[in-house]
């Protein structure tokens, strides 16, 4: 790390410890909006039931008051950033399903025009761009009306992979004590038919190559005389459970040769795959964002960039160190400026081009036989999902202000209405709500059904409810979806942090004297409210179409939204074993935004 980079590093840390910490609530607020958050979804015995549990949890002595005290010390310890700093890791690290289709998420771009090799090379010039202004400090800090956010999961877009662990995974990334300051790696791995190559893309001093030399890589791997046989292509492996996952790659990496390619893999840059097909739509092409495989992906890998044969290109994301609003960040500045621009600003020059050079894993029989069955097993699911997507191109956020109303209110209450419609009932619903605005924040869970919204929802398909009684409804409904949001905005959010405890009841229970599971997290209220009927996330942006993720429940529907200014772009996804509903509540969608629409309109 020279000096102009570790002056870079020491002034980030300076800004992000000048942000405000993340508020730890009080155990009784945390009770009481609890509460008042599931009521909605429980019947008034199962809200009496809950009610009892959380009365034990809150006695004097009593299961909740021992956690939270150890919570306490734990956010006030010299070192800890939040009271979440164990929490994400736990949460995310800790899944033990796969995370190919399940965790990871996806943006579609904006289609450009440009061959596949030409949209490959600026994406890359791009990204080369952007870590140089990254490591050199550069970058202008991120605002929110005004208010500075963090910026902390920068230093995971480059050179960063998850490794799979028992219990948990971990993490190998730059910034750290193994790797303090920027990534050193002058490398990316490319993918192309399953074959994988590692492609020098920055010069010996630093300089990365021309636009034109990187382009010229990219397409000596494309015509490289190299075959993987299905069985050979390890990239399969990391769609595994990730308990199953770390044991294979413990009897991977023993063979001799693979750890050093495992090493180039896991801090090279970023991956690139490069596919041979284009596909058939924009849906098709999402869902092969989402969970294309053929060995074409590590999807342990931070950042990895589609290109289709016909020049469309995406990301595909794993979530663990990065969330949505900081990959828009690095989307909007790759694709706001042109690849020449982005490759004449980084400093790049002609010295070359890069020769690509395959990795190759070798493998015995018994771990063939596992990436077969990796592949079958992950290609059948994948097919037992069913995903669609759904345009709006004559209503966006500028209609919704013009009818007097937040834009995320009127689709979060156009969802209930079509949820409603399609299943006959309301169910949980979360969205995800950004508070970056604290040091290492991330985000907070947001529960969508508030008291009014059933009562807008009833409205609306009452005969006896007139036009103004069902516009009171919907605007009630919207005011306290707009102050629920705040309140998770400002920190004041139940459900992370009686999670937390719940995991340091796992991780210390004997320790501190609270040796089983608290009722509390048995209760109706608890089961009920995060039992999710829609999982919801938004992501805006004009230089993306679409942006999805996998459903989390065997009867989720997962609604990731483009909601811009003249569009409203959705991609659904859902277990195929109620696909109908997801269609019919698609089907619903379009007529709720309408509907409602016509119902604010003087």
């Amino acid at each position: 790390m020279n000096v102009s980079q570790a002056a870079a590093v020491e002034t980030a840390s300076d800004r992000e410890s000048g942000l405000p910490r993340v508020p730890l609530p009080t155990l009784e607020a945390s009770c009481e909006r609890f509460l008042a958050w599931s009521a909605p979804l429980l019947t008034a015995r199962e809200r009496a039931e809950t009610e009892a549990e959380v009365t034990a949890f809150l006695r004097p002595g009593g299961p909740g008051r021992v956690l939270h005290a150890a919570l306490e010390e734990y956010d006030a310890t010299e070192g800890v950033h939040s009271w979440l700093d164990t929490f994400w890791p736990y949460r995310y690290l800790g899944r033990r399903d796969r995370i190919a289709l399940n965790a990871n998420f996806f943006f579609l771009f904006q289609d450009t025009g440009e061959g596949q090799l030409d949209r490959a090379a600026g994406l890359v010039a791009g990204a080369l761009h952007h870590k140089r202004r990254l490591d050199e400090g550069l970058i202008e800090p991120a605002e929110q009306r005004g208010v500075p956010q963090s910026m902390v999961q920068n230093r995971y877009l480059f050179g960063t992979t998850r490794i799979p662990g028992v219990p948990l995974d971990t993490v190998r990334a730059p910034y750290s004590e193994q790797a303090p300051g920027p990534s050193t790696a002058r490398h990316i791995v490319v993918f192309f038919r399953g074959t994988m190559f590692r492609l020098d893309v920055i010069g010996p001093d630093g300089v990365p190559h021309s636009l034109d030399e990187i382009e010229a890589g990219l397409r000596a791997v494309t015509k490289a005389d190299v075959g993987t046989a299905e069985d050979d292509r390890a990239g399969h492996l990391t769609t595994l459970a990730r308990a199953e996952w770390a044991a294979t790659r413990q009897a991977l990496a023993a063979l001799p040769g693979n750890a050093r390619a495992l090493d180039d893999i896991e801090t090279a840059l970023f991956c690139v795959c490069l596919e041979d097909f284009a596909p058939a739509d924009t849906q098709a092409a999402c869902d092969e964002l989402l969970h294309g495989d053929r060995g074409n992906r590590w999807f342990d890998k931070a950042v990895s960039f589609v290109v289709f044969e016909d020049g469309r290109a995406g990301i595909n994301v794993e979530h663990c160190e990065l969330d949505g609003t900081t990959i828009l960040s690095f989307t909007d500045a790759l694709l706001s400026t042109a690849p020449d621009e982005h490759s004449r600003l980084s400093g790049a020059r002609s010295q070359g081009a890069p020769v690509p050079r395959p990795l190759t894993f070798e493998l015995d029989a018994p771990l063939r036989s596992q990436v077969r069955a990796a592949a079958e097993a992950f290609s059948a699911y994948a097919d037992a999902t069913a995903t669609r997507t759904l345009s709006f191109e004559d209503f966006g956020s500028t209609a919704a202000k013009a009818l007097g109303v937040s834009p995320d209110a009127f689709v979060q209450a156009a969802y209930q209405l079509a949820h409603q419609r399609a299943k006959g009932h309301l169910g949980a619903t979360y969205e995800s709500i950004a508070t970056r605005q604290y040091r290492h924040g991330r985000t907070e869970a947001m529960r969508v059904v508030t008291p009014q919204m059933p009562a807008f929802v009833a409205a609306m398909d009452d005969p006896a409810a007139d036009r103004d009684a069902r516009r009171a409804a919907f605007r009630a409904a919207a005011a306290a979806h707009v102050a629920r949001a705040k309140e998770c905005q400002a920190g004041e959010a139940p459900e992370q942090h009686l999670w937390e405890l719940e995991l340091i009841q796992r991780r210390r229970g004997a320790e501190l004297g609270v040796a089983e599971q608290p009722a509390l997290y048995r209760s109706p209220g608890w089961t009920v409210m995060r039992d999710d009927y829609l999982s919801t996330s938004s992501a805006p942006s004009e230089n993306i179409q679409y942006f999805g993720f996998g459903s989390t429940s065997s009867r989720c529907i997962g609604v990731a939204y483009v909601l811009l200014p003249d569009r409203f772009n959705l991609y659904l996804s859902t277990p195929s074993a109620v696909a109908a509903q997801m269609h019919d509540f698609a089907d619903r969608l379009r007529e709720a935004v309408a509907e409602l629409r016509e119902l604010l309109t003087d």
